[in-house]
């Protein structure tokens, strides 16, 4: 690989309601492809959390990881990791799944906004992408403040249906004070930003956020950016994450991050 330490810290296993693969398929995975780490984060959708027996799925999760961490000790860092998905919605839930384990790594997600489906099941037009976009972005400062999280995960994410899958263009200008904010609020915090390169392999064909955010945040005194592929197979171990250290070799940043027991270490681009 073009980078030495080639870190993937945002994949899912089978122990996420919509992944394929064991956590030892993972690891296998990155073990052949000699990549430095690897993080486990499946989901805690927080507003389902409870109606879906999802403590059950991220305890099995944890057990699986701390085997893989055993057997690869040698050949791959492999931490522990949660996706949190709308924290402000369901605190309790928020809380009790944080209680599990003590993590290395906590994304924060919002895949849906309060009282809606999922943003990959909603039906977009001209006249609905705005007000959406105004309450996503609200509720990402929510989310923000409230501060449950070490970074906060695919900050575009209604893009990637939005512009990807309904090619709907949206002047994302009327965004920046709002986009502003949460990132000022993450960067007071001392906390990340992720690039997802999952939209690579999709219709957006570009990271979530894109280049333009990640340079921002960077403007605005941001020191910590994660890269993750978002994988929910293990082919897509690994996928993109070279590409997300270029960009941030492009904004100026000659580290990106890996979360140890929720500490920040910071990687060479080298």
């Amino acid at each position: 690989m073009k980078y030495r330490f080639i870190s993937d810290s945002h994949t899912h296993s089978e122990c996420s309601f919509d992944g394929t693969d064991s956590v030892i398929m993972l690891c296998e995975q990155a073990s052949a492809l000699e990549m430095y780490s690897l993080t486990i984060t499946d989901h805690c959708e927080c507003n389902e959390y409870f109606d879906h027996h999802m403590r059950d799925d991220i305890s099995r999760s944890i057990m699986q990881v701390s085997k893989a961490r055993a057997m690869y000790h040698d050949r791959l860092h492999v931490y522990t990791g949660i996706e949190l998905g709308q924290p402000v919605q369901d605190p309790l839930a928020a809380a009790d799944a944080l209680s599990l384990t003590d993590y290395d790594f906590v994304l924060g997600s919002l895949h849906n906004l309060k009282g809606e489906q999922d943003f990959y099941y909603l039906t977009y037009t001209e006249e609905n992408v705005y007000p959406l976009l105004d309450r996503y972005y609200d509720e990402l400062l929510e989310m923000a403040e409230q501060n449950l999280f070490d970074c906060l995960s695919h900050a575009d994410y209604p893009l990637r249906y939005i512009i990807g899958n309904s090619n709907i263009r949206v002047d994302l200008s009327r965004y920046q004070e709002k986009l502003d904010a949460v990132l000022e609020t993450i960067i007071k915090n001392d906390k990340a930003i992720e690039i997802n390169t999952s939209g690579l392999r999709q219709v957006i064909g570009r990271t979530l956020p894109d280049i333009s955010t990640i340079r921002r945040f960077r403007e605005l005194g941001g020191k910590y950016v994660t890269i993750g592929s978002d994988a929910h197979r293990w082919g897509d171990i690994g996928s993109g994450i070279e590409t997300g250290l270029d960009m941030l070799l492009e904004c100026g940043y000659t580290h990106f991050t890996v979360y140890d027991k929720h500490t920040p270490r910071l990687l060479p681009i080298s």
